[in-house]
């Protein structure tokens, strides 16, 4: 089977392997990460509102994913709305990406570092 893409094997049995590329596990990173409140956008994202027009998304911008056998660093660059407090938005990040991808991949997550690329000054308004 030709690969594209990296991938990590995360299970193993007579019946086969199964494996998830590392463009997967960014996705449940990137969607877990916006799901905390104060989280306005994954940085490099289109807008909320061009995506749901376009019907597009790319879930993995703003999300590396750096894989060693069973182990996963996960690097977030997120725009955080006006008015939220940083390091406590941001340990809520890192604790729901670290959740999100070992319940569903059953990989160990050594590491979740989140950079802040903008605050949304938009969010003030809303």
């Amino acid at each position: 089977m030709a690969e594209d893409r990296k991938a990590v094997r995360i299970k193993e049995s007579e019946m086969g392997e199964v494996k998830v590329s590392d463009e997967v596990i960014a996705i449940i990173a990137g969607l877990a990460a916006t799901e905390v409140e104060g989280v306005s956008s994954m940085a490099g994202n289109i807008t909320n509102e061009l995506v749901s027009k376009l019907g597009m998304k790319n879930l993995s911008k703003g999300v590396r994913i750096e894989m060693q056998d069973h182990s996963v660093e996960v690097y977030l660059a997120l725009n955080i709305s006006y008015g939220y407090n940083i390091p406590d938005v941001s340990a809520k990040v890192q604790e729901r990406v670290k959740s999100a991808v070992e319940n569903m991949t059953g990989l160990t997550i050594s590491v979740v570092n989140v950079k802040i690329a903008t605050v949304d000054m938009a969010s003030e308004n809303d």
